[in-house]
């Protein structure tokens, strides 16, 4: 039987927001002449919210290390996107259009997208390989009409320039591989593999390959100056389905 996992519902628009605390993070600048509709009144930490994407799924946006770029992922049937595919764009300045562009393939499904430390290159998790086509979605009826992720077992990770060039597979093992995040440094990354049988956490050195599992199966790295707590997979790990022996 195919794993699965179960979340929360996941936002599916993009909000950018700067924080009063901490407005030079990101080297935005708040402006008291940009207005909105989306910002909650009562909310006292965020100023100059702006939505950045319109119709379709979009979700998993992450940014550049210099924080003026963004990678997520969008499903869109109405302009034949008819599963996740992995879009960059520059952040805009407040009030100004968000006008991202596609850099996968077009083939498969994508996930979970992150940019490199040199900002000339990113990485995502990708079916391509199995098929051309979008792999099939679960039934959410059998499960309670509850958000599912499907652990595709033909999901790789791989490394792409800015154009959407592949460069390089970093993972090649029969399994679902995914959820990348990069180190601060830029030089190793952890994902998320059912390799060995069982959803896990892996440690890679992006130069060699070289490897190691993960012993945190509720991983923290920070990154960007910001803690993010491992993805799904990791962050959910006791509600996965049980295996069968």
């Amino acid at each position: 039987m195919k794993k699965m996992i179960l979340v929360l519902p996941v936002v599916l628009m993009l909000f950018t927001a700067v924080s009063s605390f901490k407005p030079s993070t990101f080297n935005f600048k708040l402006s008291t002449s940009f207005t909105d509709t989306i910002h909650f009144a009562a909310e006292k930490h965020f100023a100059n919210v702006q939505q950045l994407t319109f119709g379709g799924d979009n979700a998993e946006a992450y940014f550049s290390f210099d924080g003026k770029w963004l990678i997520f992922q969008r499903t869109n049937p109405k302009e034949g996107i008819l599963c996740d595919e992995m879009f960059i764009g520059k952040v805009p300045a407040p009030g100004e259009k968000f006008e991202p562009v596609k850099i996968s393939s077009g083939k498969g499904r994508t996930t979970c997208g992150a940019f490199m430390k040199d900002g000339k290159h990113v990485i995502y998790a990708s079916t391509h390989l199995g098929a051309d086509t979008c792999p099939p979605v679960p039934d959410r009826k059998k499960y309670g009409n509850k958000y599912i992720w499907p652990l595709y077992d033909s999901y790789d990770i791989f490394m792409a320039d800015l154009k959407g060039n592949i460069v390089k597979q970093l993972t090649t093992s029969k399994g679902y591989d995914a959820e990348a995040t990069i180190s601060p440094d830029g030089k190793k990354m952890i994902y998320t593999s059912t390799k060995d049988g069982d959803i896990d956490l892996y440690i890679m050195d992006i130069k060699s390959g070289k490897e190691r599992e993960s012993l945190m199966h509720w991983a923290t790295m920070v990154v960007h100056g910001s803690v993010r707590m491992g993805r799904r997979s990791s962050g959910v790990h006791p509600g996965q389905q049980p295996k069968r022996r």
